[in-house]
């Protein structure tokens, strides 16, 4: 059992509902669930009117939890700390790191957050990265939902990291993301990581186009313009 709610944060996740039955079984404690918000940034806000704890754990609803993940064990963030990230196995590229990872989010750091393409890196405070791994996220559902990990991930990446990630680092993880040839739809993925490699050379310093990759509607379009429709179904 844990001491923090937690918020299974799910827009069209295939698999979304059976994570959130995952989730609860796991953690033990109050999982709740916000669906189909339109606008990330305001759908990471409404997460912190969901819940009753000061920190709460945030979920991707595509990511699976370990099972043997230690709940009960979780120390509360530290002064100054506004999120913690567990890493999550990637299932198409062989990295393992914070994409798409367990969160533990201080509720109020939600209700102060800033401007960034990157939502949760607008956070007042630092955020911490664990070394553990909690988890896998499974983004490769379908073509598209693989797709769009890649070129969101990507295209951020290649602007630059708002985590303060060096250029090394960044580039690492854009080579296996574009070399992606492992699980479902793993060509999806890398045409996506090179999709977005593509934005942040034409439209990096152009903020209103590169807010787009925060938008479901232009990204399915953009998907469907670049690859066809016969692909959205695989």
């Amino acid at each position: 059992m844990t001491d923090f709610d937690a918020v299974l944060l799910s827009y069209d996740e295939p698999l979304a509902d059976s994570l959130h039955t995952r989730l609860a079984r796991v953690l033990g404690g109050t999982v709740k669930r916000l669906h189909g918000v339109r606008g990330m940034r305001r759908a990471y806000r409404l997460t912190a009117e969901l819940v009753d704890t000061d920190q709460f754990f945030l979920v991707d609803g595509d990511f699976a939890i370990d099972p043997a993940f230690p709940a009960s064990a979780v120390e509360p963030l530290a002064a100054g700390v506004s999120m913690r990230v567990w890493r999550a196995v990637n299932p198409v590229n062989g990295l393992t790191y914070g994409y798409g990872g367990l969160k533990l989010i201080r509720t109020s750091a939600l209700r102060e957050m800033g401007q960034a393409v990157d939502v949760l890196a607008a956070l007042p405070g630092r955020a911490e990265f664990s070394p553990h791994t909690a988890g896998t996220t499974l983004f490769n559902q379908t073509p598209f939902h693989a797709w769009k990990a890649g070129f969101r991930e990507c295209a951020m990446l290649a602007r630059g990291s708002e985590y303060g990630m060096t250029d090394a680092s960044a580039q690492e993880r854009i080579n296996a993301w574009t070399a992606s040839k492992d699980g479902d739809f793993a060509d999806y993925a890398a045409a996506g990581a090179r999709d977005g490699l593509e934005l942040a050379r034409t439209a990096a310093r152009d903020p209103k186009r590169f807010e787009a990759l925060n938008d479901p509607t232009w990204l399915h379009r953009h998907f469907i313009t670049l690859h066809g429709e016969q692909a959205v179904a695989g």
